[in-house]
């Protein structure tokens, strides 16, 4: 009986009481850019959307700033420095090559004006100069910046330095940008709002963020531009409409132009398409079942983390979404304990998986109780 329940939902139209289902929007090719790499994620579900050559290694110039700024972000959430701390510039720091923030050699500048220094500017200076702060030379921070990525499972990147400056043992792939994006916009949300940021002014010097998507497309909110002679023109873009954020990642390009241009093309494409929905909050309960010899003879099940979809256009109305749960549970149980998974289909394409957990502890139930539960297991 308990063996395996199958919950069937159907989703209806955001619009109550629709009677008709929409018509499904036909999705094209992606457009063709002239990149080395790219890919388009959506941010809440985490589907890849369009990629091309997104598991190639290639060299990531100051997109490399992202995962700087990811560590030294931990490194003020986790509360091991502030903003307000004080940090004197190296003459390494100050003889970066690159980017300028124009700080200069033995002044004194808070942490707070160096990450606008590095993520509104891009500056080298500034982000050589964060990372000997944090871990006493350039050297030890690269390894911190590889052991962060370790963690994050970003298994297709390298890094030797705080900067992107070009090095044969440096490099990212587009999909483990897309991914660290991701991870910095989510855990980070307190400093994310640098990355809209159109210009910052040091030392009298002002200048503009290169991300001139910026100015041309109200959605974008970041993230970051990058360049080297080896590398080409990189962008990696964040942009919300209608409540759905996508990230895409442009790698190699050959202009200023051509980044910025690959980048509306792929985000375009990406609203246009495709639709993302929430379909269960976490916590919520979707089902309940039976538990066997426990303090009480039934549980609450559901997920621990919101669960979203991303599918192509006019077609929510065809989405299933069943639920598999183990055959036989026992107590004890612990709240979040996996038990099952939640599946949502689409026609014969899974388009989303997470576990099905418990949402409550349940002891083991009184002797009497295991013992009654134990012969009607028996005829199960």
């Amino acid at each position: 009986m308990y063996k395996y329940l199958l919950f069937i939902v159907i989703l209806f139209t955001q619009l109550l009481g629709a009677s008709a289902l929409q018509a499904a929007t036909p999705i094209p090719k992606p457009p063709s850019i002239g990149a080395k790499s790219y890919i388009i994620l959506d941010y809440e579900s985490g589907n890849t959307l369009a990629e091309e050559q997104a598991d190639v290694a290639v060299e990531p110039a100051s997109i490399t700033k992202l995962m700087t700024a990811y560590v030294i972000f931990n490194e003020l959430q986790s509360g091991n420095i502030s903003l307000t701390d004080i940090v004197t510039i190296s003459e390494k720091a100050w003889r970066t090559p690159g980017s300028r923030m124009f700080v200069e050699v033995g002044k004194q500048v808070p942490v707070d004006a160096l990450m606008q220094g590095m993520i509104v500017q891009s500056g080298n200076d500034a982000t050589v100069a964060l990372a000997e702060y944090v871990a006493g030379s350039e050297d030890s921070f690269a390894a911190l910046m590889n052991k962060h990525a370790e963690a994050m499972g970003l298994n297709g990147s390298h890094f030797e330095n705080s900067t992107g400056l070009p090095d044969e043992n440096h490099y990212m792939t587009a999909r483990d940008i897309a991914r660290l994006a991701a991870l910095l916009i989510r855990k980070f949300p307190e400093y994310y709002n640098w990355y809209s940021q159109k210009e910052y002014t040091y030392n009298e010097i002002t200048q503009q963020n290169r991300n001139r998507l910026l100015w041309q497309d109200e959605s974008v909110d970041g993230l970051k531009t990058g360049h080297t002679e080896a590398a080409g023109y990189c962008l990696v873009t964040s942009a919300k409409k209608d409540g759905m954020r996508l990230i895409t990642v442009v790698l190699g390009t050959d202009s200023d132009n051509a980044r910025v241009d690959a980048s509306q093309a792929l985000l375009n494409y990406g609203f246009r398409f495709f639709e993302t929905h929430k379909l269960y909050d976490a916590g919520t309960q979707l089902t309940t079942s039976r538990i066997w010899k426990g303090s009480r003879e039934t549980i609450s099940l559901g997920i621990d983390k919101p669960l979203y979809v991303t599918i192509p256009r006019g077609q929510y109305n065809a989405l299933d979404a069943s639920m598999n749960i183990d055959q036989r549970i026992m107590a004890p149980v612990s709240a979040g304990q996996a038990l099952g998974t939640v599946q949502v289909k689409l026609g014969d394409q899974v388009v989303a998986s997470q576990p099905l957990v418990s949402l409550q502890s349940i002891g083991e139930g009184s002797i009497w109780q295991r013992i009654v539960d134990e012969g009607l297991l028996y005829f199960e």
